[in-house]
């Protein structure tokens, strides 16, 4: 039995749309017409249409899918599913309605859980597929379920709160750009126009701004088209492999940013491969689904050629080691996990030190920056006010 989405017309005229289950199209219809409904449209969820329908997924390339939140929901349904065979279609929000009514009728159908899943791949990444597939062969699909959906739920955690931690300076940065504007185009020429109007010649430092404000007010356009231009070239160059592993890598030698960078990289990539081993997924495909979640090409690539070491007989973290990318406390404790065989524990850990790590160089990153901001434009305000009162106190004199 699939499921279907269908388009119909209730008897007033109404337009109704849903989903129902059926053998056929046919069936589906005739299921309609008995609800009083004429049929417009019906046809079959794929994967790719219920994907389609979805918000973005939380991946390394931000794939079409649906939402993290919804994803996590979905997870624990299936989690309670195994558990204690509640029903499915209650997933809430009706991109996940869809995929969850997509993936029961194809495991009605007798293929696996992760077979299933394998038909959304837009919706549910190879670290799911993956890890499913071991919980049924080991016979500990509820319990992986629920670490699935934990992780997905925990995974948001540092970038979120990176991003969080940049509200307050793009704001402050956005007021103090909006002030600068303001003052420049208004407030200068009205004040500077009166000391001309007398004859006297203007300091340096007033002449200077006052330029870029006649600048700023005839060819405002052009500095907005070229911004938007600038910022959508530099992205196209970037989407390109070569262009954009030269970036990551500089990025990557940066004091602060690269620390920052590795260390958000790491997290993931360690707190991926940690579920991945607990649910018994082999160690070279494990290091090939987590690498998947980096999104600094040379720390993917490094994670690629370390695999290839490993699977000629060389230690995980030995193999990490040599790429020279990884922070040495995580490769400390990998290497501390291969030697106790407590590598399941160790990776766990790894992931918890670096993220606690991150989180607490985005705090001391943010409680610094946000004063320079705050200092940076302060001068520049100065100057633009010098440059306003110098002209002033010029005129001054001439009175006296």
């Amino acid at each position: 039995m699939a499921a279907f989405e269908y388009v119909a017309l209730d008897n007033k005229g109404k337009q109704k749309k849903g989903v129902l289950e059926g053998d056929t199209a046919r069936q589906v219809r005739q299921t309609l017409r008995e609800q009083s409904l004429t049929p417009m449209s019906v046809a079959e969820i794929s994967g790719q249409k219920a994907a389609r329908k979805s918000g973005s997924v939380l991946s390394g390339d931000s794939r079409r899918g649906i939402s993290a939140g919804e994803l996590a929901l979905v997870t624990r349904q299936l989690s309670t599913l195994v558990q204690a065979g509640l029903p499915l279609e209650e997933s809430r929000g009706r991109g996940g309605r869809l995929i969850v009514l997509g993936v029961r009728s194809r495991v009605r159908e007798g293929y696996s859980l992760a077979e299933s899943m394998s038909n959304f791949p837009q919706a549910f990444p190879a670290l799911f597929r993956a890890t499913v597939d071991a919980g049924e062969q080991s016979g500990k699909l509820d319990g992986v379920l629920g670490r699935l959906a934990d992780y997905t739920e925990d995974r948001q955690g540092l970038p979120q709160k990176a991003k969080s931690a940049l509200v307050y300076p793009i704001l402050l940065i956005l007021v103090a750009f909006a002030i600068v504007v303001f003052m420049l185009t208004y407030v200068m020429p009205q004040i500077v126009g009166i000391f001309e109007s007398s004859g006297g010649e203007l300091p340096q430092l007033t002449r200077v701004l006052l330029a870029m404000s006649e600048f700023l007010q005839a060819w405002w356009w052009a500095v907005v088209i070229g911004a938007v231009a600038v910022v959508f070239g530099v992205r196209k160059v970037l989407e390109k492999p070569g262009p954009k592993k030269t970036w990551h890598g500089v990025l990557l030698e940066l004091p602060i940013i690269g620390r920052l960078t590795r260390g958000l990289n790491t997290a993931r990539f360690m707190r991926t491969l940690s579920i991945l081993a607990s649910s018994g997924v082999p160690v070279l495909e494990s290091l090939r689904i987590a690498g998947e979640v980096i999104s600094n090409v040379p720390m993917r690539e490094a994670v690629d050629e370390a695999a290839v070491k490993i699977r000629e007989g060389a230690s995980i973290s030995g193999s990490l080691k040599a790429q020279g990318v990884f922070p040495p406390m995580t490769l400390h404790l990998l290497s501390s996990g291969e030697a106790s065989g407590e590598l399941d524990n160790m990776l766990e850990r790894a992931a918890l030190n670096q993220e606690r790590e991150t989180d607490s160089m985005i705090t001391s990153l943010m409680s610094i920056v946000e004063p320079v901001i705050i200092l940076v434009m302060g001068g520049v305000v100065l100057l633009i006010v010098l440059a306003i009162l110098m002209p002033i106190f010029n005129m001054n004199q001439l009175l006296n």
